[in-house]
């Protein structure tokens, strides 16, 4: 293996959106303020949070107090107008997705257009908060439209993306070696990128990104099992289990002073 850099780890906290019967993550905000320190405590850099709607700045700050992750901001799926709450909190990082919205979930359906204009927005308004955006790309058409925002000079390098496969809808990809390849072989320069999976491929895909020097999330919003059919017991479970994998393949994991260096926060 080449000499990456250590490898970032991502918790994503939230409920899984096609395992609905899988119990298993955080069901109240002390619940997930608990959650996200035991994966801090067990490796995870990053937490990706959906901040509890009215509880956005509060739960930022009682984060923070329990430990130095680094906190980002998710449900991208909200126009920008309805994330001013998430600005507000200042969290480290924020959820956008770079085209739009198309998922067919189990419970529910979203589709909503994410316009060129929005982005150019949240390039401002991340600036103005000191937040740094994290590009969530489902398909190569997405790195056109990073490419347009790179060439107005609204982004400072490096530019963060998480590349996601088999999330069920009109944005679907395969959780295969080859839809991994084809998405990174053309992501522009300076990029740094972070695999998230849906199912059971998960482990595939990310054993090929931490040997092509790629982070990983793990949580029970992509999947919520440590093994096939088996319901991990809590999300430190997962990452705990994603650490030793990285280990084992001669990639340390970074800490989050170590993360914020790496990804220019």
């Amino acid at each position: 293996m080449k000499n990456y850099k250590k490898m970032i780890l991502t918790a994503t906290t939230a409920n899984s959106w096609i395992y609905p019967d899988v119990k298993n993550w955080a069901q109240t905000t002390d619940d997930l303020i608990e959650s996200i320190v035991k994966c801090y405590e067990v490796g995870a850099s990053i937490a990706h949070v959906h901040l509890p709607r009215g509880e956005e700045v509060d739960t930022v700050k009682k984060i923070r107090e329990r430990c130095d992750i680094i906190i980002q901001a998710g449900m991208s799926s909200y126009p920008i107008e309805e994330r001013e709450a998430d600005f507000q909190a200042k969290p480290d990082m924020l959820s956008i997705i770079l085209n739009h919205h198309d998922e067919y979930f189990t419970q529910i359906r979203v589709n909503q257009l994410h316009t060129i204009e929005e982005l150019e927005k949240y390039c401002v308004k991340c600036k103005e908060f000191n937040i740094k955006p994290e590009w969530e790309v489902w398909h190569t058409g997405s790195y056109w439209n990073l490419n347009y925002l790179i060439n107005k000079n609204l982004l400072e390098t490096p530019h963060v993306l998480t590349l996601f496969f088999n999330w069920p809808g009109g944005t679907w990809s395969p959780s295969t070696a080859d839809e991994y390849l084809h998405r990174i072989k053309y992501m522009p320069q300076n990029c740094l990128h972070t695999i998230s999976v849906m199912g059971e491929n998960q482990i595939k895909i990310a054993t090929l990104a931490i040997a092509h020097g790629g982070n990983v999330r793990v949580g029970t919003e992509d999947y919520p099992f440590i093994k096939k059919g088996i319901p991990a017991k809590d999300n430190a479970e997962l990452v705990s289990g994603m650490v030793r994998i990285s280990k084992e393949m001669g990639r340390e994991i970074a800490d989050p002073s170590e993360a914020r260096k790496i990804l220019g926060i």
